[in-house]
């Protein structure tokens, strides 16, 4: 009975001192953009971190549809209204030349910044006395926002949901070397040719100069604006930057190199177990004898609003399937719907890609909706529209589990000889399956990564050591420019002054040796006897 007594006090002990070891911390997430796929995995890194116990206040344009513990919901609807203009727009303006496309589109970042900081609940928690054990803050087109760690007096933690761009990768010294790290918005591989090469080095160019001279200083603006008791820099704060969470992973893109603190969790979004489906659809996929396509545009780009000669040919493609086909359409009539098309406004895209009778998927090419669709072993037809779309979809045509179709050449017979030469290509199925095996084969889930690196910072106050120098550097010394003129120029001077001594010494020897020869010359010759 003692010996009994006794362990179960030593098991008291031991379950109260794994307990006291465990502590919860206080996380403001900041969802600032009204495009629902990037809430979608900032809200699944939120709700991660509420399961494990911490708290966690969500600043978003979207409220919860319905109590969560330990989060609390500070919506911001006012930045639907602002975004609005510019979601409706996509359509035209991805026909603008690249260049005003990225003036566009960081103006647009600065007027969302400006409105989620102005917003009067934004104001208010700023001047509450409320306390954060670190601040996460996606990162896209809103360096403003960062000011609310300085603010807070907490790390920064970025997220990056476009995946590894220069407004991530410069907030922790990650490089991006132009030779073989292809820009997002490009269509570039990894191992580009001489052209390529040269036109990634001008766009990284173009793109260096337009954001250090012209968008950040409006950044800092608004910085200074809305945080004027900051004592820290702008500059000098998006710097110390502790963490980056990357909406990425190898498998699914090409190796470059990473600063330590930033990290991949690409996927950390999706369900690793089937959820059930509402019952119409899983009557209407289930009663396919040939499969179902799953066809989406995303949730910024709506179905109802294409143009009728692109809903046309969508509609005469689909009728010539002899699979059935679930459509995205995000109004309750549809003219001219064939019997094998099912339309909603919403589907649970996870889940319906999950089942094992959805046999392709139609897609814009977001970086969301593709990870999912390889995770879930179905190849794709691409529709590119803007920004990372199209390079996604270059690597899917590129590792033969994708095949584009552009939209300006949209046509119901060029869709529909995409669709079968997917769906008829074992080599498709097998490709999507490898990479999907590669993705799956990770220590740990992405979501399990991501909490374990926000906790790791949290705990050990911003894990300073994980800063790279480069981040103290300016332009020329972290390229060498200095250290280069310094010693190849040393190098180079020392050359050129052996090249004047030695074309000196062999200029006065050549002379010398003509003096003796005129000298010679001129010596009168001795009289013969």
């Amino acid at each position: 009975m003692k010996s009994l007594s006794y362990k179960t006090s030593f098991a008291a002990l031991l379950l109260h001192c794994l307990l006291s070891c465990v502590s919860a911390y206080n996380y403001l997430v900041v969802l600032h953009t009204a495009a629902r796929s990037h809430y979608h995995v900032g809200s699944a890194l939120a709700k991660g971190l509420a399961a494990a116990g911490h708290q966690v206040t969500i600043v978003s344009p979207f409220e919860l549809k319905k109590p969560i513990k330990n989060i609390r919901d500070v919506p911001v609807p006012s930045i639907l209204a602002a975004m609005q203009g510019n979601i409706a727009n996509l359509l035209t303006s991805s026909k603008q030349p690249i260049i005003k496309q990225i003036i566009n589109f960081h103006h647009m970042g600065l007027n969302i910044t400006e409105f989620l900081l102005s917003d009067p609940v934004v104001v208010e928690l700023i001047n509450s006395n409320q306390t954060y054990d670190a601040v996460i803050s996606e990162v896209f087109l809103n360096e403003a926002h960062f000011g609310l760690a300085e603010h807070f007096n907490a790390p920064l933690i970025g997220l990056g949901t476009f995946g590894a761009i220069s407004w991530n990768t410069d907030l922790v010294g990650t490089p991006s070397p132009p030779s073989y790290v292809p820009h997002a918005l490009l269509k570039f591989s990894d191992h580009m040719s001489l052209v390529e090469r040269v036109a990634n080095l001008a766009f990284v160019s173009y793109e260096y100069l337009f954001l250090n001279f012209y968008y950040l200083p409006h950044q800092e603006a608004i910085y200074k604006k809305h945080f004027p008791n900051n004592k820290q820099d702008f500059y000098e704060m998006r710097k110390n930057t502790a963490l980056v969470l990357l909406n990425q992973h190898v498998s699914l893109s090409f190796p470059r190199p990473y600063s330590p603190n930033m990290i991949e969790v690409g996927g950390m979004h999706i369900n690793r177990k089937r959820q059930p489906l509402p019952k119409d659809i899983e009557e209407f996929i289930e009663g396919a004898k040939h499969g179902v396509i799953y066809f989406s545009m995303g949730s910024n780009l709506k179905s109802k609003d294409l143009p009728l000669e692109k809903r046309q040919a969508l509609l005469d493609t689909f009728s010539q399937l002899k699979q059935r086909v679930l459509w995205k359409f995000e109004d309750t009539e549809l003219p001219g719907k064939p019997k094998n098309v099912f339309i909603s406004d919403w589907f649970p895209q996870d889940d319906i890609l999950a089942h094992e009778n959805v046999i392709a998927f139609i897609t814009h090419g977001g970086l969301l909706s593709t990870t999912e669709s390889i995770y879930h072993r179905k190849p794709f037809v691409g529709i590119p529209i803007f920004g990372d779309q199209f390079l996604n979809m270059a690597r899917a045509e590129q590792n033969g589990y994708g095949v584009t179709v552009n939209y300006e050449e949209l046509t119901a017979p060029k869709l529909l000889a995409a669709i079968e030469r997917l769906i008829k290509d074992p080599e498709a199925s097998k490709k999507v399956q490898d990479m999907s095996d590669r993705y799956r084969d990770q220590q740990q889930t992405p979501l399990e990564r991501a909490i374990f690196w926000v906790e790791h910072v949290t705990r050990h106050k911003g894990a300073k050591y994980l800063r790279s120098a480069s981040q103290d550097l300016n332009f020329i010394q972290y390229h060498s420019l200095d250290a280069i003129v310094i010693l190849y120029g040393g190098i180079i001077f020392v050359f050129y002054c052996l090249f004047a001594l030695i074309r000196f010494l062999l200029r006065s020897l050549q002379e010398c040796c003509a003096g003796r020869a005129e000298a010679r010359s001129k010596k009168p010759k001795a009289k013969q006897n």
